[in-house]
């Protein structure tokens, strides 16, 4: 369902992106070319700023957002998705936050008031909240990554990890065109 927000915003998807009917996009979301938007995923920008004002929440070209996802932000801030990027089933992406391209956000994992670089896997059932991760780190099952966290202790991607990350963007990539060939048989 797509639908606008209170400030009267609607969401802006490109027409080669596939949404799942049973997906919300609601106000201000800009979803570009060839996105997945799973079954039951919640995308919504409809807080605004002291001012009134909202930034959008945007989906890169080329990702895909997995079954349950949740994206939303707290009074107006934005939340960018990179291109090539996969956040998994059930993931809670809540900005202000940007999420790089190319990255991997495991299974029932939560963003809040973060950065994730350019290639990073963040894998299942972990958190990262209020600090910066740098391109090309791998965040493990279960960790929690703070603003106290030293993140000299995190180690960079592995090449398995990379290769699955790719993986999983180029299996979603293909599905976008199934979907979309028979989304007027449904």
């Amino acid at each position: 369902m797509i639908r606008k927000n209170p400030t009267g915003d609607s969401p802006i998807v490109h027409e080669s992106a596939f949404v799942d009917p049973t997906a919300i996009l609601c106000g201000r979301v800009v979803i570009h070319e060839n996105v997945f938007i799973g079954p039951y995923v919640v995308i919504r920008a409809d807080e605004v700023d002291e001012n009134g004002q909202m930034e959008p929440i945007t989906v890169g070209a080329h990702s895909n957002i997995q079954d349950g996802v949740v994206i939303h932000s707290k009074s107006g801030a934005a939340v960018t998705i990179g291109e090539r990027t996969s956040i998994a089933h059930r993931a809670i992406v809540h900005g202000p936050c940007i999420v790089g391209p190319g990255a991997f956000i495991g299974f029932n994992s939560v963003l809040f008031n973060c950065t994730v670089g350019e290639g990073c896997v963040v894998r299942h059932n972990s958190v990262v909240d209020g600090c910066d991760l740098p391109a090309g780190f791998y965040v493990p099952s279960t960790e929690r990554i703070g603003p106290k966290t030293d993140l000299a202790s995190i180690k960079k991607v592995a090449p398995w990890a990379s290769e699955f990350s790719e993986d999983v963007a180029k299996t979603n990539n293909t599905l976008v065109q199934g979907y979309k060939r028979i989304q007027n048989e449904l």
